[in-house]
């Protein structure tokens, strides 16, 4: 399909963004991968994205390095403990990168533009998350009004910017089983904070506890290897 439109999507490795990656296929799309090396605690997910990003049907991957250790201030990205034994309902977690997903979704606005694409995938979500305030519905209608008043194409009205969330009010389990009817195979994603040297999930994260909860209530195994399972 030559003729497909290009769209830009934010590709980590993990469950949701490869499952956003399937979606857009679906849609009609060619998919431009976009992942990132910001300094997070472990390569695993990354490790993954270089080896599958192809696979899972992208025309390019760019992998960017940006260093967020530099301000810290998360779990992810600095020597904070990952909480392991859940976290408070109604609390932004510690594992929240500060302003990660304005950074992420910036970079892809910018390949998008030079691209000609007016469409960006990012797989966050809503419902079955940590709670962190870049994944709220009101927040991407916001970059979106950013996006086309920020780059030259909106201002000149050459195309209109959207930013697609295919997974932002849907469960854990219901993003699974949306993402094994297109074929999807889980065992090539990572989704903990975590890992063990060697890239066993920790299994106690809140990571890995959203991603077998959601296996378990869509009713199929989590191909991937767990140290444990809380």
């Amino acid at each position: 399909m030559p003729n497909r439109k290009k769209a830009v999507v934010l590709y980590s490795g993990g469950l949701d963004s490869t499952t956003c990656m399937a979606i857009a296929q679906a849609e009609g799309f060619a998919p431009y991968a976009m992942s990132f090396a910001y300094g997070q605690r472990h390569t695993v997910e990354l490790d993954q994205a270089r080896r599958y990003a192809p696979r899972m049907g992208a025309v390019e991957h760019q992998l960017v390095e940006i260093d967020l250790r530099r301000i810290g201030g998360s779990a992810l990205t600095s020597t904070l403990e990952v909480p392991k034994e859940g976290v408070q309902e109604g609390e932004i977690p510690v594992t929240y990168v500060p302003a990660r997903n304005t950074i992420f979704l910036s970079f892809a606005l910018g390949w998008a533009e030079v691209l000609g694409a007016f469409d960006i995938y990012i797989g966050v979500n809503a419902l079955d998350y940590s709670g962190y305030p870049d994944c709220r519905p009101e927040y991407i209608a916001a970059f979106e009004t950013l996006a086309n008043l920020a780059t030259r194409a909106g201002v000149e009205g050459s195309g209109r910017y959207r930013i697609h969330t295919p997974l932002i009010s849907l469960t854990k389990a219901e993003i699974i089983r949306k993402g094994l009817d297109l074929g999807v195979d889980y065992a090539l994603t990572h989704s903990c904070y975590d890992p063990t040297p060697d890239g066993l999930a920790c299994g106690r994260c809140d990571s890995c506890r959203l991603r077998l909860k959601g296996f378990a209530e869509a009713g199929v195994p989590d191909p991937v290897r767990y140290v444990s399972k809380a």
